[in-house]
């Protein structure tokens, strides 16, 4: 049974190839399932027959048969788990760890990389934000440091075997690649080079692209306009 997940059919262009069903897309990529999309307008993930399937009004989600899964973490081990391709490793010592990894990118890595959106995307009008960001810049490099120590020299963090640790961690640092916060940690910049070279991943990120066949709608577009008129006094 092909399964179907949801994703936006629009999103600000800073949001574009970051929305978290690229996650999900790449570990199917990775272990060649075949999958549908559910594509939703902006808003519609906030209606009651969405909230069934994600509570919290979120994409993405993902179904297969009578089984309806949300949160891209549980997303992407249920496929690990469910189509094999080498994600989580037979080996249960090594499986286990790959699992720690993907806990480790969503809990530890993850939430100063997102302090750092909200500072300087969603909230970069408020009086607080300008303020905050040297301690959230300073948590993230702290992270990252401990981050490229533990890797070290390895391909992956594991040694030789891209796992499902290794997909959620890079889908993480992915985030912030191109904003030079990686800049200081040279293993971390090569380590996200090869995660995203991965033809799993190129697929992955060119099939969310191509979805992008929505329209904004009106009370988006002059959020937009109201954060860039507050950006430009500050």
């Amino acid at each position: 049974m092909t399964p179907t997940i949801t994703a936006f059919d629009w999103v600000p262009d800073f949001a574009k190839g970051q929305v978290r069903d690229l996650r999900v897309r790449w570990a199917l990529e990775e272990v060649g399932q075949p999958y549908a999309v559910r594509y939703l307008s902006q808003g519609e993930q906030k209606r009651g027959d969405h909230r069934c399937r994600q509570p919290f009004g979120q994409v993405p989600t993902y179904e297969e048969g009578e089984l309806t899964l949300f949160e891209s973490g549980a997303i992407v081990l249920h496929v690990a788990d469910r189509f094999g391709g080498g994600l989580l490793p037979s080996d249960p010592a090594a499986r286990s760890r790959a699992i720690e990894w993907m806990f480790a990118a969503l809990n530890t890595v993850e939430p100063p990389i997102m302090d750092h959106a909200i500072a300087t995307l969603f909230e970069r009008g408020k009086p607080w934000s300008a303020a905050r960001l040297p301690s959230v810049i300073a948590r993230i490099d702290e992270r990252l440091g401990e981050l490229a120590r533990r890797l070290g020299g390895k391909t992956w963090l594991d040694g030789d075997a891209f796992t499902a640790g290794d997909l959620l961690m890079v889908a993480v640092l992915h985030i912030i690649a191109d904003t030079g916060l990686l800049d200081g940690h040279p293993d971390l910049v090569a380590y996200v080079a090869r995660g995203r070279a991965r033809p799993a991943f190129v697929r992955a990120l060119a099939d969310q692209m191509a979805g992008f066949t929505g329209t904004p709608p009106p009370a988006i577009v002059a959020w937009l306009k109201a954060q860039d008129q507050q950006g430009e006094m500050q």
